[in-house]
């Protein structure tokens, strides 16, 4: 009982429920004296320093900045499932995004709809924005902030293609009646308008489904995408797009402390007063994945790969630019794959290709090398269909491309016409004054025998007799046979 008197001494205003639980335990088990100053102190550590002493559960930390694409996606859904492994209690989205793909996207507000880890969109630093695919991204999390100076907002889908339209040229519904088209021509399904119609509601009723699951403004989420409206940090919080208002991450986790959020059906109540930040890095397959799927890599990556298989088969055995170019090629097409192509941009550009590639085999005078040039340049201006910034293939890119190509035809046509000039050196032909030794000499005609011609072994007639190991020069052919001279008598008609 002395032990539990001076409990009741210390000169610390501990709270009661930490004082009763503390005379349960020592009631429960007697602590030694000696141990007693050991534990007040952990105790007193443990209520000063809730944070760190009781092992709160650390925040992930993980940028989007830029436009949201592949790498970006592949990044953030590896960072969910890397935050859900560590157990940290949350993860913070720091948002810098003018907006990305579709597909990107959608593969991004999947992951944080079926995440484990509760969710926190921040867009951060001051003067950043979530706008586009950003703002599907923020109405998903879990938590919604924004940081003083930043916008989110203009959220409508932007597509490139024969036919189409800058948003806001024309609507395809009237404010206030969704999917409503107002000429006759929006009501074709497979026209321009009725196209951009169908667009326009998908998009608007998932981002207005999202703001529902997470009780924000669905009005305003709809408006969005429809009239690409934006709002600054304190309109989107007074409009209650947004929960929170944070300059810095301190700032935000301290806010964040001690709410309650519903994470796949399930309460989690958040301890992030002090909890201790983990930043998650792009590592070197994000790195990868971001530099291959730029569109001008890719293009240049397939127009190496084809290049260096098309070398390989001119000179088997060079195996060099064939792996190279194998290797080149499948990331190519693996970059493709993963982005907005137009594919008959990709005809024109494979096209152009194999037109450039004939030239030097087949005799045109140089009309299929220019026409696959005219081809790929029309397909590579026309290959990306999208206008999100960092997602086009730059015209000056194109424009080396096909002057490189266009250098490569003229040397392989100036080389073949060179070619064609020289005197033939290999064949039948090139036996006419060759020199060559006769092997043996036939028994009943000392003019005939056999000489070796090559590697060959060719039968002669002579002029004159022929002696074995006797040096003859070949003037003449007949079929199989071929008419040789001795060396010596041709030297003596020379005299």
């Amino acid at each position: 009982m002395s032990a539990m008197h001076d409990f009741r001494q210390l000169p610390i205003a501990l709270p009661r429920d930490a004082c009763r639980r503390a005379k349960c335990a020592l009631a429960a088990s007697p602590v030694p004296a000696a141990l007693l100053p050991a534990l007040l102190l952990a105790l007193f550590l443990a209520l000063l320093l809730p944070g760190a002493a009781l092992g709160a559960a650390p925040v992930g930390v993980l940028s989007i900045d830029g436009a949201l694409g592949p790498a970006n996606a592949d990044h953030v859904v590896r960072g969910i499932e890397r935050s859900s492994q560590q157990g940290q209690q949350l993860l913070v989205l720091k948002m810098d995004t003018p907006g990305g793909l579709d597909t990107s996207m959608r593969t991004v507000v999947k992951a944080i709809l079926a995440s484990p880890v509760p969710v926190a969109a921040w867009v951060a630093p001051g003067g950043a924005r979530a706008a586009s695919a950003g703002t599907f991204i923020l109405y998903a999390s879990h938590i919604a902030a924004m940081a003083p100076g930043t916008n989110v907002g203009a959220a409508t889908p932007v597509e490139i293609g024969i036919g189409s339209q800058p948003p806001g040229a024309s609507d395809p519904a009237p404010r206030g009646a969704p999917g409503k088209p107002q000429a006759d021509e929006a009501s074709k399904p497979d026209s321009p308008s009725a196209m951009k119609a169908k667009t326009l509601n998908d998009a608007a009723a998932y981002l207005r489904g999202l703001a529902q699951l997470r009780g924000r403004n669905a009005d305003w989420a709809e408006r969005a995408v429809r009239e690409s409206v934006s709002l600054s940090a304190n309109e989107a919080l007074e409009q209650k797009v947004i929960d929170h208002i944070a300059a810095d991450l301190p700032a935000l986790l301290t806010q964040l402390d001690g709410r309650t959020l519903v994470v796949l059906g399930q309460e989690r109540r958040l301890d992030t007063r002090g909890a201790a930040p983990v930043e998650f890095l792009p590592d070197w397959r994000t790195d990868l994945l971001a530099a291959i799927t730029n569109p001008a890599v890719a293009l240049l990556l397939m127009t190496i790969g084809i290049y260096g298989l098309v070398f390989e088969f001119m000179s088997p055995g060079a195996v060099a630019p064939g792996v190279i170019g194998a290797i080149c090629l499948l990331l190519g097409l693996y970059a493709l794959q993963l982005l907005p192509v137009n594919y008959a941009g990709l005809a024109l550009i494979l096209l152009g290709l194999a037109f450039m590639v004939g030239e030097a085999f087949l005799p045109s005078f140089g009309m299929l090398g220019l026409g696959g040039i005219v081809a790929f340049v029309a397909g590579g201006l026309m290959l990306i269909d999208t206008e999100l910034p960092g997602y086009g293939v730059p015209p000056g890119l194109v424009a080396t491309l096909a002057a490189g190509s266009a250098l490569i035809l003229f040397a392989t046509v100036r080389l073949a016409l060179r070619t064609r000039r020289r005197p033939v050196t290999s064949g039948a032909a090139s036996l006419i004054g060759s020199l060559c030794a006769v092997e043996t000499v036939a028994a009943t005609n000392t003019r005939e025998g056999w000489v070796r011609v090559e590697g060959e072994l060719w039968r002669v007639v002579s002029v004159a007799p022929l002696q074995p190991a006797q040096t003859v020069q070949v003037v003449g052919r007949a079929g199989l046979t071929l008419k040789v001279v001795p060396l010596a008598q041709q030297e003596g008609e020379r005299t």
